[in-house]
């Protein structure tokens, strides 16, 4: 019988001590963010029924990318792969109970069948915040300036990215009246533009033309160049410039502003290829020329609670990834170094006296000190050798003299340097050296 293989999942990734404290770390930064601006955290099944995603996540997530089955009931369900369908059923659920404006976040992982790449996995975790219960550019450019503090509050600069913006309602005016598609037509073409960046230019323009048809495409390829070259609000057709979808997004533009959001752009083209948006849409691009694609996104999706039986709810929402978000971190050189929490390894220096290291250990612990006792009974060196393969920063040695005089020998096993301390200078020694969450300094800069 052959070995069991030591590989995760194709596309999933196993997290050992050192990337779950960057996990944490990035999880920690995301959670003070949102928290500040009155989000509240919540929490949804893994398992959701197929059906909330068929209604409205569009067939490429809900038909190619799920990982759905039958449970032993006889029912479709179906590994989360996105928050959105489940707070809206959630929300749903508890319409008239919930304080307006709802603020509500979830760090949760999700799956999908698609192809691995970098910075992107099958199984991926991700921070989700939702504003419910308020309609217009206000609620969208909180969203947005949420997203932006988080970004800055990992150290990074705003001509590190670029916060692209569009309206879905803009989008289908332009196809429309502008390009002139019908709805099936628009559709197609939505999902062309979503993927323009990931496809050759020929490519592009041949599925363009499949769109047009041979004999509108005349008339649609020069009004379809034109509308990519819109660079900003005021090079959108004259004929639309009183629409409420062009005013929107005029507001939200000049609230982002006020806001300190230096470097949001119009970008006509971002469609956010996911069927449930009703207006404003927005992705964080990365401007470094090794990792130039979008790190994550949102936008306004106001029809989603209405599909669970309930009044309709105005909705705005942003999903960011913990890989792209690690992958940002990484090319802008933001990656902190993140050492075990543990504050001391204890060091028994004989069999004999384990009981009493045991008590110091416990003594510690009450004192709020993470103290790590080694119970093998093994020689000191070797000890001592886990200990610096763990990376705790200081070890204590323990033998029947310091048991009986209350002085320890504390080794600094970053610097190599040592000293005798009391029980009390021993705990402010190691609490003064410690990893205390790397994050903190950045919210206070």
């Amino acid at each position: 019988m052959s070995s069991l293989s030591t590989q995760s999942y194709k596309g999933s990734r196993d997290y050992f001590p050192e990337e779950k404290r960057l996990q944490n770390y990035i999880f920690n930064v995301w959670r003070k963010t949102v928290e500040s601006f009155g989000y509240e955290e919540y929490g949804a099944p893994l398992l959701e029924p197929m059906d909330i995603y068929l209604a409205k996540s569009g067939q490429e997530l809900a038909g190619e990318q799920t990982y759905a089955f039958e449970d032993r009931g006889g029912r479709k369900v179906t590994i989360r792969p996105e928050m959105t369908p489940s707070i809206s059923r959630m929300v749903a659920a508890r319409r008239h109970e919930f304080a307006v404006p709802a603020r509500l976040y979830s760090i949760a992982n999700f799956m999908r069948y698609e192809r691995p790449q970098r910075g992107r996995e099958r199984e991926f975790w991700q921070l989700n915040a939702d504003l419910f219960g308020v309609d217009g550019p206000m609620a969208d450019a909180e969203i947005i300036e949420m997203s932006y503090r988080s970004v800055l509050n990992f150290g990074a600069r705003p001509d590190m990215f670029t916060v692209r913006v569009n309206n879905r309602q803009l989008v289908n005016q332009l196809l429309g009246q502008f390009l002139g598609l019908d709805v099936i037509g628009a559709n197609m073409m939505t999902k062309l533009l979503d993927k323009k960046n990931k496809i050759p230019p020929e490519t592009f323009k041949q599925q363009a033309i499949e769109i047009f048809g041979a004999e509108g495409s005349r008339e649609g390829l020069p009004k379809l160049a034109q509308m990519i070259s819109m660079k900003s609000v005021d090079d959108l057709p004259a004929e639309l410039s009183d629409s409420p979808s062009v005013q929107q997004i005029r507001t939200v533009m000049d609230l982002l502003r006020q806001k300190g959001v230096t470097n949001a752009v119009f970008d006509v083209t971002l469609m956010r290829g996911l069927d449930y948006y009703t207006g404003t849409v927005f992705e964080f691009f990365d401007n470094a020329p090794e990792n130039n694609r979008a790190m994550f996104g949102g936008g306004r999706y106001d029809g989603l609670v209405g599909l669970f039986g309930v009044e309709p709810m105005a909705t705005v929402g942003v999903g960011m990834g913990a890989t792209t978000m690690q992958v940002f971190l990484e090319v802008h050189g933001l990656l902190p170094e993140l050492a075990t929490h543990t504050d001391v390894y204890i060091i028994p220096i004989s069999p004999e006296v384990m009981s009493g290291a045991d008590a110091l250990a416990r003594k510690l612990r009450s004192e709020g000190v993470f103290a790590e006792l080694d119970i093998t009974g093994r020689k000191i060196d070797k000890q001592l050798k886990a200990a610096l393969k763990k990376q705790v920063p200081f070890a204590v040695f323990v033998g029947s003299e310091e048991l009986e005089s209350e002085t320890y020998t504390v080794k600094n096993l970053v610097e190599s340097t040592e000293q005798k301390v009391n029980f009390t200078r021993m705990i402010s020694v190691v609490t003064d050296h410690r990893y205390d969450g790397d994050e903190d300094a950045l919210f206070e800069a």
